[in-house]
């Protein structure tokens, strides 16, 4: 099953192997070992989800080698990070929008982009918070 949830193939096999682990935690040898890939694509790759809050390192000193977890809010998490992202986004358009003019084609392109986006990301943020508690 090829299941990559808008991510890069190595980041969205790296978080479906974390996903599909019995304890959601795994080392970035064992990760390298069930996936068959090197362990500098694994490195790679949860740089990459700890980037967009789809998983966490945590420090296990008892053997000096790092963790990487899973969360059952996982998908809050990511749903909220994609949300801010895109806010930014229509901030960065909006003050574009500025720049070019709102009586420009291209400025009241960027205006009506940034508002859409604006409303679409605001809208994610208190949907995510209502539904939360279904992950508990």
């Amino acid at each position: 099953m090829a299941v990559r949830m808008g991510l890069p193939k190595m980041m969205a096999r790296v978080f479906i192997g974390l996903l599909l682990s019995e304890e959601g935690r795994l080392t970035a040898a064992e990760l390298s070992r069930r996936l068959k890939v090197s362990p500098a694509s694994v490195s790679m790759a949860v740089r990459y989800l700890i980037q967009q809050e789809l998983i966490r390192r945590e420090r296990d000193e008892r053997r000096r080698r790092d963790i990487y977890v899973i969360d059952d809010d996982t998908w809050y998490h990511s749903m909220t990070t994609g949300a801010r992202q895109t806010l930014e986004a229509a901030e960065a358009a909006k003050a574009a929008a500025k720049l070019f003019g709102d009586d420009t084609p291209v400025g009241r392109r960027l205006a009506r982009g940034g508002t859409f986006l604006e409303h679409i990301s605001l809208d994610m943020l208190q949907s995510t918070e209502r539904w939360r508690g279904l992950l508990s």
